[in-house]
């Protein structure tokens, strides 16, 4: 019998075959961030920063749209044939991204690619195929997965632009969710009977989800995580363009995110063996705060700006990592699709909110007030989470025995 404190041979399979797939996906999100408001900006029709911001922010619409419809979906149609659809969608607004020859072109690939918006479904198969004690495990892979793909995107998009251009990456982005589709099909193991057929998949009315009061302060959290970071890199690239030539700005990511990895490391193996996780949490989002101050005051000061975004990539990879996990242990067993596509939704929400508010305030205040409204964001996030309950360890049944 397996020791109920050991992953299987299935569970440790499905945790990497899915955090291979979230990896994937989630590439095609991140890697255009610190190249894509240049390139938008010789685009016809990209002179205004409000059309970048709408542009960047549109795939966090249509990814809000669709997550809890996919989320709801897959526990009654199946995890793996959502997960299939989504993918085939998203290869094909890669495509149209790809051709795109206006700005306008590029917002309606983004937002096609939003629309195989699979990540509710991919974390709710998670749940189904690993034990509620091992469960943190297998979600602190995907959510090290999510990490280390931004960590790559950040560095990797302003190399890959040198050489194949933006073009070039969303088309990569999209041959890269096609392979994607035999990784689901053969590497990740298919769920229970008794968890992929139960009729009791949607019994919690989503009205439930809504209101319980930790899965609010989760789903603030993801929405403010990722409206700040989608805000600041509506501002980033042109501010390091006036310090460092932009085919160098892949040595400075570089940088920034190894020193943000030495930090981050310790902090979450610390919190994890101390059982202090949830002082870690708000550590973390006080850090974003302090982080987006050092930004907004670091306008004309080079080393000030990298050291800002050391301390916020440290901060955010943490809380990027932590946020699934938590949702997941938070949810009712029951429901566990429809409120990570709650979740998922609030993600995508904040998206398109922080790109586009990001746009506004760079256009008309120029881009040190779009710092100080993503340090403003932080602290209200920060009133929200600190009431927060600190994680359990989890005992509940898991859908996987």
């Amino acid at each position: 019998m397996q020791p109920p404190d050991r992953m299987s041979p299935q569970e440790l399979r499905a945790s990497l075959g899915l955090a291979s797939v979230f990896g994937l996906r989630m590439l095609g999100m991140f890697i255009v961030l610190p190249v894509f408001a240049l390139y938008a900006g010789k685009l016809p029709g990209g002179s205004s920063q409000i059309l970048i911001g709408i542009a960047l922010g549109v795939y966090g619409l249509t990814q809000a749209c669709f997550q809890l419809p996919l989320g709801r979906l897959s526990d009654v149609w199946g995890r793996k044939r959502t997960i299939y659809l989504g993918l085939l969608i998203f290869a094909v607004g890669s495509l149209v991204a790809a051709v795109a020859s206006d700005i306008y072109a590029v917002a309606i690939g983004r937002a096609i690619q939003g629309a195989g918006a699979i990540s509710s479904a991919v974390i709710a198969l998670n749940a189904d195929l690993t034990r509620a004690d091992n469960r943190t495990k297998s979600m602190a892979i995907i959510g090290m997965a999510i990490g280390a793909t931004f960590i790559v995107s950040m560095v990797a998009g302003p190399a890959l632009d040198r050489l194949i251009g933006v073009p070039g990456i969303f088309l990569m982005t999209g041959v890269l969710a096609l392979i994607a589709v035999p990784v689901v099909r053969f590497v990740v193991p298919d769920p229970p009977a008794d968890v992929a057929q139960s009729p009791e998949r949607s019994a919690v009315p989503v009205r439930d989800i809504l209101r319980d009061p930790e899965l609010v302060r989760l789903n603030f959290g993801i929405f403010a995580l990722h409206g700040i970071l989608m805000a600041m890199f509506v501002a980033i690239p042109f501010e390091l363009s006036a310090h460092l030539a932009q085919a160098n700005h892949w040595k400075m990511y570089l940088g920034v995110m190894l020193a943000s990895v030495v930090i981050m490391v310790p902090v979450m193996l610390v919190s994890e063996r101390r059982r202090r996780q949830k002082a870690a949490f708000i550590g973390g989002v006080v850090v974003i705060a302090a982080a987006q101050s050092m930004l907004a005051a670091s306008s004309e000061v080079f080393v000030l700006s990298v050291a800002g975004l050391v301390l916020f990539f440290a901060a955010f990879n943490l809380l990027e990592a932590s946020l699934p996990s938590l949702v997941s242990r938070a949810a009712p067993p029951s429901a566990k699709g429809t409120a990570i596509g709650v979740y998922s939704t609030l993600q995508f929400v904040g998206s398109f909110v922080g790109a586009t508010a990001g746009g506004l305030i760079a256009q008309y205040y120029g881009n040190t007030m779009v710092f100080a409204f993503c340090a403003l964001v932080a602290l209200v996030w920060l009133a929200v989470a600190v009431g927060m309950r600190a994680p359990s360890q989890g005992t509940a049944a898991a859908g996987h025995r």
